[in-house]
């Protein structure tokens, strides 16, 4: 990318900013958000070797989630999603799944972006009990138009992805899947706000 002083902003606020100053950005953005695809790829490497106290990596949760519900027939947007799902364990211990829904939510349906926001209380049904929380937190949600897709996901592909003889597809399967689903969002933060004026 070419960051040469000509092809940047002249403004020091952006109440000085002019159509060329905008031009200039858009010059920039539009080919860093195409590769947005890239970047997950790249952020999931980072959960290779962080077991965590399970029984595989953050990375190999991940591969193998998603390889159970491609070899279970589901679309690539899905697989994506469950591919992506526990991103954020590396930047939110607390509320990674905030994060892969922020993440996927311009480039999927409301179902899948709620199973990605929701998959942490439901997958707590499988093991709060054992920290001594209530397993049925997922119970607020019940009469959600996805309660069951969630629960679903978690019992099928997420709670089951923690065997270390399972031979998941390496990352590079899902590559173009990744790259695809990131290529274009269906909407734009942009198009949700005014929809919501």
């Amino acid at each position: 990318m070419n960051d040469q002083t000509h092809d940047r902003a002249t403004f020091t606020a952006m109440t000085e900013g002019t159509q060329a100053d905008w031009q200039a950005i858009s010059s920039h953005f539009i080919p860093f958000a195409a590769k947005g695809g890239r970047r997950v790829l790249d952020h999931l490497k980072l959960l290779d070797g962080d077991y965590g106290g399970f029984p595989v990596d953050r990375l190999q949760h991940s591969l193998q989630t998603a390889t159970r519900a491609h070899r279970d027939g589901r679309p690539d947007d899905y697989v994506v999603m469950a591919l992506i799902h526990d991103i954020g364990d590396t930047l939110g211990a607390y509320n990674h799944p905030d994060i892969g829904a922020a993440i996927i939510r311009p480039f999927v349906s409301e179902e899948i972006h709620w199973i990605t926001a929701q998959h942490g209380i439901f997958q707590g049904y499988y093991f709060f009990h054992h920290l001594g929380m209530d397993r049925d937190l997922r119970e607020t949600f019940r009469g959600h138009p996805h309660f069951e897709a969630c629960a679903e996901f978690c019992e099928k592909y997420d709670q089951a992805a923690f065997d270390p003889a399972y031979e998941s597809a390496p990352l590079d399967f899902f590559e173009p899947m990744v790259m695809k689903l990131f290529e274009r969002p269906r909407q734009s933060l942009y198009s949700r706000t005014a929809e919501a004026a």
